[in-house]
């Protein structure tokens, strides 16, 4: 699975581009530039994701799902978000010698068309899991799985890529992130919760090489010591040079501290299915206008529409809108009355971006789940 060729790479090139034939970055593409867009690395996980559950599963009893479904985790949800967006994303995990790390390989190099050329498939080595149950538009997880060895992890030199994205963790170095830089690659980070307690910034290794930092309110709040998510923006943007405060169903808010600019995008309302894998979107979304060179107010608005999408649908990663999603949807808005004129302006810098002719809204979409023997 891991053999590199010419004729891999000819494959490869095929199926980027195969997001419904939009290319975001078709504006700025040179000739020398980097053949990959993005580069990314991390744990991928088998997500099992139950739906059609009333309310919390109750101790002592037995709950029955209305629907069930399969499909990468973990950091496959930003590589798949990020292809369907039609960014040339190359992946580097360690995948599990079962299974399950079979089907994961499968689904993200010859259903999404990524790059996995530095990643590994380790012997003996188990898939880590994720069940996931989505209630109340919420979500409960529980997780198993140990670390793959570190050698099979991250590779010895990441790619030469337009950008790198990175999940920092307190106290925790990651020396690709620096190398990433050095050469060129454009930096965007988010974090997760701090189980220390510390909140301190000084721990988060690599947020010096960011070029963009996007944690959600409740981090941005605790990392700076701040009790409003708009002050909490703005004193990272001293840290680095744009930061991004989502703000859930307020929408985002983001200051862009080497101009001053600051821009703020509510949030659009939906009925919010299952919000697994939104905050990677968000990402994914906010990367591909950046790399378009959009203004921040246009990057911002793209990143919590694309966010918005994907939780209409259930499945984790493979909830993650393509172009035609984002046609389908941007159609149906625009020719339905009763329509607020501001809030569709706001979206108007789609328009030279979408497919001519979108499906109807909303669109059928596939049931991810571990595939069959043969075609149903």
């Amino acid at each position: 699975m891991t053999t590199s060729s010419r004729e891999q790479q000819q494959d490869r090139a095929g199926r980027w581009g195969h997001t419904a034939g939009v290319d975001p970055l078709g504006r700025v593409r040179r000739p020398r530039d980097p053949e990959c867009d993005v580069f990314l690395t991390g744990t991928v996980f088998l997500d099992i994701i139950f739906t059609g559950l009333d309310s919390a599963p109750v101790r002592g009893t037995e709950s029955w799902a209305r629907g069930m479904g399969s499909s990468p985790g973990g950091v496959a949800n930003m590589a798949i978000a990020l292809a369907r967006l039609g960014l040339r994303t190359s992946l580097a995990a360690a995948f599990g010698d079962d299974h399950y790390g079979e089907y994961c390989w499968d689904a993200l190099e010859q259903g999404e068309g990524i790059d996995l050329s530095l990643s590994r498939t380790v012997p003996g080595w188990h898939s880590p899991v994720t069940v996931s149950m989505a209630y109340e538009g919420e979500r409960t997880m529980v997780s198993h799985g140990h670390e793959a060895p570190p050698e099979e992890s991250t590779p010895a030199a990441p790619p030469r890529a337009r950008a790198a994205i990175a999940s920092l963790e307190p106290g925790r170095t990651e020396e690709w992130i620096a190398d990433a830089a050095r050469h060129g690659s454009r930096i965007f980070a988010d974090v997760g919760w701090d189980d220390t307690g510390h909140w301190d910034l000084a721990g988060l290794t690599g947020l010096e090489h960011c070029e963009a930092f996007l944690p959600n309110a409740g981090e941005a709040m605790r990392y700076t010591r701040t009790d409003c998510p708009r002050a909490a923006a703005r004193a990272l943007a001293e840290k680095v040079p744009v930061a991004v405060v989502t703000l859930g169903a307020e929408g985002a808010y983001a200051v862009d501290g080497s101009t001053g600019e600051t821009a703020e995008v509510p949030a659009i309302a939906v009925e919010a299915l299952d919000p697994t894998g939104a905050g990677d979107v968000f990402v994914a979304g906010f990367v591909t206008g950046t790399l378009a060179g959009w203004p921040l107010a246009d990057r911002l608005a793209f990143a919590g529409l694309t966010a918005a999408l994907s939780v209409q649908e259930f499945g984790g990663s493979l909830s993650a809108p393509g172009w035609a999603e984002i046609a389908a949807w941007w159609q149906a808005v625009r020719t339905r009355s009763g329509q607020d004129p501001e809030a569709l302006h706001r979206y108007e810098f789609l328009e030279d971006l979408l497919p001519g002719a979108a499906r109807a809204w909303p669109l059928r979409r596939a049931v991810p789940t571990i595939g069959f023997r043969s075609p149903a």
